[in-house]
């Protein structure tokens, strides 16, 4: 990353969604500690309120000696409002509510499907995907009026299907996803490193890789250390501690009480499996593959070091972070300034020409994944410059990997296929050719209408 020797003082950003109190603080946060940029960011939230208390809070920040980037916020109250006059769009919405995400991870439990996550792939990722694609139509139409030669940033999961929804509404937005999986293997092969060669201090962004595959089921073909070959150090790393995991020498069992830890035994495994890296976490990886694989029950589960992570322990988090919004909000807590570690305000600075970035999204394939169909969403390096944004050319995944990736793109499009022509039947049969629905089909079935009917208000049009 080269740092700028000029400065951007009249930026728009619109937050849809931003009445965060998770992905809106980060940027709040990383844009304070950014010096050569400044502006307005609109908060539209369908919350109003929890927008207007991030309004409050990032407004606090102006005055702070230690802020470096000085930004308005402006909570409104329309889509129009947010997205009129913006130079750059972030998306970053909860899809439904929390008793709509119990629907999608835990009545499939009942039917002998777990689902670590359950907002990408499987029972729940279908579900709510059929919740999220309207709202994506409805987002990229108004883009395409009000703000057409916007940046658009995509943070809501399913990442994939968000994405392509953009652009299949409006095929000229200039839109990519962000997703932080991929940092956190970049963090393990530092590990690697130290482990093996003794190198402490080294940056996750130190350690240069080839990316490629669809998000939350990307890998790593390629990763190099200066003149380190990290790939080839890796086998040595995995074999090592495959049987015990690995986790930070301070976090040791830590996957144990944590619901997004995990101690890395589903990646080693699929290394020994596939000799590639694979390159998300534990719990996203295991949904990608046939329930007996990982899922299949909960000693299955513990066998393999991660963790369910349940819709209660979702509910306490947010009943957590609003204390923590009202506390901030009326100065009884100092809002902490810190890189959160996500990438959205590099990318937007190196758009703007202040910098050059090279690092992972999700955009269109146009031939930069070899073997995966052309104008899928797929993951790969890109690299950001003033305007622009051109994906690396990434290669080929390995035939077995590569049919499996090719299985949920084609599974993608036929739920993005039975949204846009609210086709019941035509859902039922993505979510019978998901990898993790091994039930028996009259279950299945079974499972599938019930979650349909869970979700009836969002699918008001359809004939069910």
């Amino acid at each position: 990353m080269q740092y700028c020797g000029d400065r951007v003082n009249d930026i728009t950003i619109a937050y849809i969604g931003g009445g965060s109190r998770g992905w809106a603080w980060r940027l709040m946060s990383d844009l304070a500690v950014e010096e050569c940029m400044s502006g307005t960011v609109k908060l539209y939230d369908i919350d109003f309120e929890a927008a207007q208390d991030n309004e409050i809070l990032g407004n606090t920040l102006f005055d702070r000696e230690d802020v470096k980037g000085k930004w308005q916020y402006k909570a409104v109250k329309t889509l129009e409002a947010a997205l009129s006059g913006a130079d750059f769009i972030v998306i970053s919405i909860l899809p439904g509510t929390f008793a709509d995400m119990a629907s999608d991870v835990h009545l499939p439990e009942q039917y002998g499907i777990y689902q670590s996550v359950g907002d990408s792939v499987g029972p729940g990722g279908l579900l709510r995907a059929l919740r999220t694609i309207p709202m994506y139509v409805e987002i990229a139409k108004k883009i395409k009026k009000y703000s057409p030669k916007a940046w658009v940033i995509n943070y809501t999961n399913p990442m994939a299907l968000c994405t392509k929804t953009l652009y299949e509404v409006f095929p000229e937005i200039k839109a990519f996803g962000c997703c932080h999986e991929v940092f956190a293997t970049q963090k393990l092969l530092a590990s690697v490193l130290r482990e093996l060669k003794g190198l402490d201090g080294i940056e996750r962004s130190d350690i240069k890789i080839n990316v490629l595959g669809i998000n939350h089921f990307t890998w790593i073909s390629e990763a190099n250390y200066k003149n380190i070959d990290v790939f080839a150090l890796y086998k040595e790393f995995v074999n090592a501690f495959y049987q015990e995991g690995y986790e930070d020498g301070t976090q040791k069992g830590h996957w144990i009480n944590d619901s997004f830890s995990s101690a890395n035994r589903v990646k080693f495994d699929l290394f020994k499996r596939f000799g590639i890296i694979a390159a998300a976490g534990d719990r996203h990886l295991a949904e990608f593959f046939p329930s007996n694989w990982y899922l299949k029950d909960l000693d299955t589960i513990k066998k393999w070091k991660f963790n369910l992570t349940p819709v209660k322990w979702r509910i306490q988090d947010l009943n957590n972070r609003c204390e923590k919004s009202k506390n901030l909000v009326n100065g009884r807590n100092k809002f902490e300034l810190k890189e959160s570690g996500e990438e959205g305000v590099k990318q937007i600075k190196a758009l703007l020409g202040l910098a050059d970035l090279v690092t992972n999204v999700n955009i269109l394939n146009r031939g930069q994944v070899t073997g995966v169909p052309i104008g899928a969403v797929v993951e790969t390096n890109a690299v950001f410059t003033r305007d622009s944004l051109k994906p690396v050319m990434a290669g080929r995944l390995p035939i077995a990997i590569e049919s499996l990736v090719v299985r949920h793109v084609y599974n993608q499009d036929t739920i993005l296929k039975a949204s846009f022509n609210k086709d019941k039947e035509l859902a039922l049969s993505a979510f019978l050719n998901d990898p993790l629905v091994t039930i028996p089909v009259d279950d299945a079935t079974q499972l599938f209408n019930k979650m349909i009917d869970n979700s009836r208000e969002y699918l008001s049009e359809w004939k069910l």
